[in-house]
């Protein structure tokens, strides 16, 4: 059976234990289909103490592999900030208005620091 998200926080249950306390950033993707259960999460880079690269193109090449419905963008910062960065939220839009090229809705870009986590859905700026 494959796990439905219904809420952030079910994202942040799901990748806390995987990159809530590491040295260095992750950025993951979760996949979902139409009814908003996960296809496949794939970690697409690790990167240093103070960020990773994310290239759009791949991202969206998974999802399209997968006929992904629905892309969830998950990574964590060492820092303990939750709060967003200017270079997070730029990678948000883009990648959100790429996806929407391919009819592939961007539903949220969490953050994960430590025990807390931030949710570009929840705090509206999707």
């Amino acid at each position: 059976e494959k796990k439905k998200i219904t809420q952030s926080k079910d994202v942040y249950e799901l990748f806390q234990p995987i990159i809530g306390d590491l040295s260095h950033e992750e950025f993951w993707i979760l996949l979902l289909n139409r009814s908003n259960k996960i296809v496949e999460k794939i970690k697409i880079s690790q990167g240093g103490v103070t960020g990773t690269v994310i290239d759009v193109k791949i991202i969206l090449k998974h999802a399209i592999d997968k006929l992904a419905s629905s892309v969830i963008l998950c990574h964590n910062h060492p820092s303990g900030n939750k709060n967003p960065s200017s270079a997070d939220d730029n990678i948000t839009s883009k990648l959100k208005n790429s996806a929407t090229l391919m009819d592939i809705q961007i539903l949220d870009h969490i953050i994960i620091a430590d025990k807390e986590y931030y949710s570009y859905a929840d705090e509206g700026k999707l």
